[in-house]
């Protein structure tokens, strides 16, 4: 009985542990960046990307969520590196609704997706043209899923 309650509780500190996203990136073309898709849109089109970043705005049309995300280089386990150079803004779109409460503005993100027609924007008064990634999956990342880097904390748990 208390084998069976040790290795209960093991699995389940480990499932906690799991944060990383299960997405299958087995088709997806690597060297298929935003930029990449701007040069050569026509080839790109269809392709699977898996791309990632920052939430900088989220618009619910009526059948389909439109995110706005700075995108950056994925680490090891898909998450975004915020400290490294952006790779440009994309587009993702989602079909049905999103919940702009949960996707908010500086929430990092994971999709995999196709890459769609490109759509032109504005930034504040500047003409731009979005690389577009029509959502399969997304992983949003929560501020714990601190993935990218492993910290140890030493102290002595003393509470008045």
């Amino acid at each position: 009985m208390h084998h069976n309650l040790c290795l209960l509780i093991l699995v389940t500190l480990l499932t906690a542990c799991a944060s990383n996203p299960v997405i299958d990136v087995s088709q997806v073309d690597g060297a298929l960046t935003p930029a990449r898709v701007m040069e050569s849109p026509v080839d790109s089109h269809g392709k699977l990307a898996l791309w990632g970043g920052t939430i900088l705005d989220i618009q619910n049309l009526k059948d389909i969520t439109q995110i706005e995300v700075l995108a950056y280089p994925l680490d090891r386990s898909q998450r975004p590196l915020q400290n490294k150079k952006p790779l440009g803004r994309v587009l993702v779109l989602q079909s049905g609704f999103l919940e702009p409460t949960v996707y908010t503005q500086g929430k990092s993100l994971t999709v995999l997706g196709e890459v769609g027609d490109s759509q032109q924007g504005l930034i504040g008064e500047t003409s731009y043209s979005y690389p577009v990634l029509v959502a399969q999956e997304i992983h949003l990342w929560s501020p714990r899923d601190d993935a990218s880097q492993t910290k140890f904390h030493f102290g002595i748990g003393i509470v008045f």
